[in-house]
C-alpha cells in the first residue's frame, strides 16, 4: 500500500527544468554565475574546482525587520517563475536561485520540517522519483543533502539539490584531466582509496522499493553516527545527531559524516588566503572558490584539497 502512493516526477521533467531556468534566467528570476574550470587530481582522485570571484557579490537574505519575526523562507511559498512542478503528495521542485551549474534545481518539502531532521521515506522516495525520470530519458542526475552546523547547509526548511551531470560537465573539454572526472559517489562505490575522509556507501538498483531506499539511507546514517559516537544510541527519527553530507544517484548513496564546514589554506609565503569551504557536492567531486588567490593556490598544489579534505570529516 505505501508504495502505491510513491512520488510521480512529471513527464519530461529534464525538458521542464530546462524550460524554466531558461525563462527565469532571461527575466531576471534566477541569477547564473559563469564559471572558469579545472580539474585537479588530489591523491590520484580527479576532482573538480571552480570559480567565480562573482558569486562572491551574491545578495544576501533580507533580515527581518521585526527582532521576533521569522527569517525569510525561499521555500514557503515560492513565485511561479521559480516553481517548476509540484510532486504530490508532499514535496514541489523549484529552481535554485544562485546557480553556478545551469539547471540546477531543488527538491523541497511543500509544508516546512527541519533541514536537521533525519530524512522521511517520502524525502527519499520523491528524490529518486526525480533520479529515474532523468535516467529513463538517458540523463543522469546527482543529488545531494547538507544537514547540520558543519554540512554547508544554508536554509532551515527541509530541501535536497539536484544537478543534471551533463551540465556538471560544463568546460571540462577544453581543461587538462576534463575528461577523467566523474560524480565521486559512484567512484566510491568501487574504491575509496586515496580518500582522506570516511565516507559510507551502498549501491541503488532501480526495482528497489521506497521502503529498501530508505532503510539504505538509514544504515548508513546510523555507521555514520556511530563512527563519530562509538558508544551512543542512534535514533532513526527526529533531529539527527551529526551533521553530514548525503549524495545519491542511479547507482549508488553516499553519507559522509562531517566535523567543519571548511579549511583555512595558504599561500606559498604561508599566508591565509582564504577558507574554502565545502557542502554535498564534495561527494561529487567538485569545489568552489570565490577568489583568485585560492583558485591559483589550489591549481599550484592540488594536493593542498586534501589538507582540507582531512579537516572537514573524519580520517579512516
Amino acid at each position: 500500500m505505501a508504495d502505491m502512493m510513491r512520488p510521480i516526477a512529471p513527464p519530461n521533467l529534464p525538458g521542464l527544468v530546462k524550460a524554466a531556468f531558461d525563462k527565469a534566467r532571461a527575466s531576471g528570476e534566477v541569477s547564473y554565475y559563469p564559471t572558469q574550470v579545472a580539474v585537479l587530481t588530489p591523491g590520484s582522485i580527479p576532482f573538480q574546482l571552480r570559480f567565480s570571484p562573482a558569486l562572491a557579490q551574491k545578495p544576501k537574505a533580507p533580515k527581518p525587520k521585526e527582532p521576533n519575526a521569522k527569517p525569510f523562507n525561499p521555500f514557503e511559498n515560492p513565485s511561479p517563475a521559480m516553481l517548476i512542478a509540484d510532486l504530490p503528495p508532499s514535496h514541489r521542485l523549484v529552481l535554485n536561485k544562485f546557480a553556478i551549474i545551469p539547471e540546477h534545481f531543488i527538491l523541497v518539502t511543500r509544508d516546512f520540517k527541519p533541514q536537521t531532521h533525519v530524512l522521511e521515506k517520502s524525502d527519499i522516495a520523491a528524490t529518486f522519483a526525480c533520479i529515474e525520470d532523468y535516467r529513463t530519458g538517458g540523463q543522469e542526475l546527482f543529488a545531494f543533502f547538507n544537514s547540520g552546523p558543519h554540512s554547508g547547509a544554508s536554509q532551515p526548511h527541509r530541501h535536497l539539490q539536484l544537478l543534471p551531470v551533463e551540465r556538471m560537465k560544463d568546460g571540462l573539454d577544453d581543461v587538462k584531466n576534463g575528461g577523467q572526472w566523474n560524480v565521486l559517489a559512484e567512484r566510491l562505490a568501487e574504491s575509496k582509496e586515496g580518500l582522506p575522509f570516511q565516507v559510507f556507501t551502498t549501491s541503488m538498483h532501480q526495482n528497489m522499493s521506497a521502503e529498501e531506499r530508505h532503510g539504505a539511507y538509514l544504515d548508513l546514517y546510523r555507521h555514520a553516527v556511530n563512527a563519530v559516537f562509538p558508544d551512543g544510541e542512534v535514533s532513526s527519527e527526529g533531529e539527527a545527531q551529526i551533521s553530514y553530507n548525503l549524495a545519491m544517484t542511479s547507482a549508488s548513496m553516499a553519507l559522509c559524516p562531517r566535523t567543519a564546514e571548511g579549511m583555512m589554506i595558504r599561500n606559498k609565503s604561508g599566508e591565509d588566503i582564504g577558507v574554502v569551504s565545502l557542502n554535498g557536492t564534495v561527494l561529487a567531486g567538485t569545489a568552489l572558490v570565490k577568489n583568485e588567490a585560492e583558485w591559483d593556490a589550489l591549481r599550484d598544489n592540488p594536493d593542498m584539497l586534501l589538507d582540507v579534505f582531512k579537516g572537514i570529516g573524519l580520517s579512516h
